[in-house]
C-alpha cells in the first residue's frame, strides 16, 4: 500500500522532538485529518498513549524508536521512510473494555490496549472470584492480583507476572494471576477471545483493589467485567523483517 501522506507526532523528549523536526524537513508533515499514515516518535509509553488517543481514527500507526524498549516500535532512521511504509506488515489488533464498579457506586468505563490489572490496594491480600462467560471458575483465588492480557500485551506486564506469550494473531487472551497464595498451583489460563472476565472482588471494604486498564486507574472497585471491543480496530505497522509477530515469536527463545 503506498502511503503518500504522512503525519508525524513525537513524545516531549529532546530526542524524540529532533526526531520528527529532521523528519519534516525531509518528509513535509500532514495534518493528521488529512494523513494516510501517523509516524509516532517516542518510545513505547508514548506510543500506547497515541494509540489511545486515535481510538476513533481509522489510519495506521507507525511507530520509530527513540525511546529504550521500543517493543512497539521499529528502529528509527531519516532514510527511505516512504519505502518503508509501503513495505510495512500491517497488524490489526482490538483493545480490551474494562467496566469497573465501584464501592461508593457507579461505574468507570476504560480501553485497554495491553491489559487490564486488578490489584491489591492495601498489605492485605485481595479475595477475588472469577466468572467465566457467567460460570464461576475459581471461588476464591487470594492473590497480589489477576490481568487479562492482549496478544499485543501479552509480552508486558503479563509475560514479567509468568503469564504465557500470545502469538500476534492468535483468538485468545491470557488470564494470569500476580502471586497466587491459593490456590498455589493455578498458573492461569488462555480463554477464547470472545470471553467475558467478571472479576467479583470479595470482602471488598476489608482488601480494598484497584482495577488499571493500561495507565487508567480505578480504585476501591467491587467488581470488574473484562471483555474484547471488537467494533475497534488499531492498525500498527512493522518493518516486514522486524514485524511484531516476528518479535513475540523471537521473545519466546530469549534465554
Amino acid at each position: 500500500m503506498k502511503y503518500n501522506k504522512i503525519a508525524f507526532i513525537s513524545s516531549k523528549t529532546e530526542k524524540a522532538k529532533k526526531a520528527q523536526t529532521d523528519l519534516e524537513k525531509k518528509y513535509g508533515n500532514t495534518k493528521l485529518n488529512e494523513a494516510d499514515v501517523l509516524v509516532v516518535l517516542g518510545g513505547d509509553g508514548f506510543m500506547l498513549k497515541t494509540l489511545h488517543n486515535q481510538l476513533s481514527h481509522t489510519i495506521p500507526v507507525y511507530g520509530m524508536n527513540t525511546g529504550s524498549l521500543g517493543f512497539l516500535m521499529n528502529e528509527y532512521t531519516t532514510d527511505d521512510l516512504e519505502k518503508k511504509l509501503d513495505d510495512s506488515e500491517c497488524i490489526t489488533i482490538s483493545p480490551l473494555n474494562m467496566i469497573a464498579e465501584k464501592e461508593s457506586g457507579g461505574e468507570t468505563k476504560a480501553i485497554a490496549i495491553n491489559e487490564v490489572s486488578v490489584l491489591r490496594g492495601t498489605k492485605e491480600a485481595a479475595k477475588i472470584r472469577i466468572h467465566i462467560d457467567d460460570t464461576i471458575r475459581i471461588d476464591e483465588l487470594v492473590c497480589d492480583g489477576v490481568l487479562v492480557a492482549t496478544p499485543a500485551g501479552s509480552t508486558a506486564y503479563n509475560f514479567s507476572a509468568h503469564g504465557p506469550i500470545l502469538p500476534i494473531d492468535s483468538n485468545v487472551l491470557a488470564l494470569t494471576p500476580i502471586s497466587a497464595f491459593r490456590p498455589r498451583r493455578w498458573k492461569g489460563a488462555t480463554l477464547s477471545r470472545s470471553s467475558k472476565v467478571y472479576l467479583e472482588i470479595l470482602d471488598s471494604i476489608k482488601r480494598p483493589v484497584s482495577s488499571v486498564a493500561d495507565n487508567n486507574e480505578v480504585r476501591n472497585v467491587k467488581n470488574v467485567l473484562i471483555e474484547e471491543n471488537t467494533d475497534i480496530k488499531l492498525q500498527i505497522l512493522f518493518n516486514s523483517k522486524n514485524s511484531l509477530r516476528e518479535k513475540i515469536i523471537s521473545e519466546q527463545f530469549e534465554v
